[in-house]
């Protein structure tokens, strides 16, 4: 697929005509990351917007004891690093491949001469720093109400509907994001010991498999349920 094609299915430039994308699609560079290879690690100047071609990335937040929060896992069509190109200031979070993966890149010069005069595209930026701040919200209410097991499950539900592929002639949805119980252990915000656990009671009330570092839901209604949605 072009570029100028593939941006039509971002959602940062769907409202875009095709001579505007074909015009933004020129000015994008690629760049291929290997599985757990970093993009750019917190702290680094911020010079380039990030759209996911192919393959998956995880932003993380870091701590200076070695530990990490996932803040997000992003796939085909998702983008970041649009903070640093519009505040000037260094990057705040580390962004990590969960897989081998394939990049489109846009630096600051273009990107802002390109929102100039695109009204469109200047709301759906805020829109999404809007929703990307409304999901911090509840990451942090999650963090202080509910138990291990109900944020587990609310994480699980989530990637289920943001990645997950339905398999045919049953219930059973496959996230595969190659995760690892470490990547989970990061988005829910607890240890490795402690998904590792709540994976196995999952396998046993029949909601999950595992195999390998791919996850299936069996069930995702009860799951719901679980995660009190």
């Amino acid at each position: 697929m072009k570029p100028e094609a593939f941006l039509q299915g971002v959602s940062l430039f769907q409202s875009l005509s095709h001579s505007d994308r074909e015009v933004l699609a020129a000015a994008l560079k690629h760049r291929s990351l290997k599985k757990g290879e970093a993009l750019f690690r917190k702290g680094d100047e911020g010079t380039s917007l990030y759209i996911v071609r192919s393959g998956s990335v995880k932003i993380v937040f870091p701590s200076e004891m070695g530990d990490e929060v996932a803040a997000a896992v992003l796939s085909e069509g998702d983008f970041f690093g649009e903070m640093a190109l519009l505040d000037g200031m260094p990057r705040s979070a580390d962004v990590v491949a969960l897989e081998p993966s394939e990049l489109l890149a846009l630096n600051q010069k273009d990107f802002l001469a390109f929102l100039k005069g695109n009204e469109g595209a200047i709301l759906s930026i805020f829109s999404y720093l809007s929703m990307q701040l409304r999901r911090t919200d509840k990451l942090l209410e999650d963090s202080h109400f509910l138990n291990i097991s109900t944020r587990f499950a609310r994480r699980l539900v989530e990637l289920a509907h943001k990645y997950g592929r339905r398999r045919e002639a049953g219930k059973a949805v496959e996230i595969d994001l190659r995760l690892t119980q470490k990547d989970l252990a990061s988005i829910v915000g607890t240890t490795r010991e402690s998904i590792n656990k709540e994976l196995r009671v999952l396998r046993e009330k029949g909601l999950v498999d595992t195999e390998g570092d791919t996850l299936q839901i069996l069930d995702l209604e009860r799951l719901e349920k679980r995660a009190r949605l």
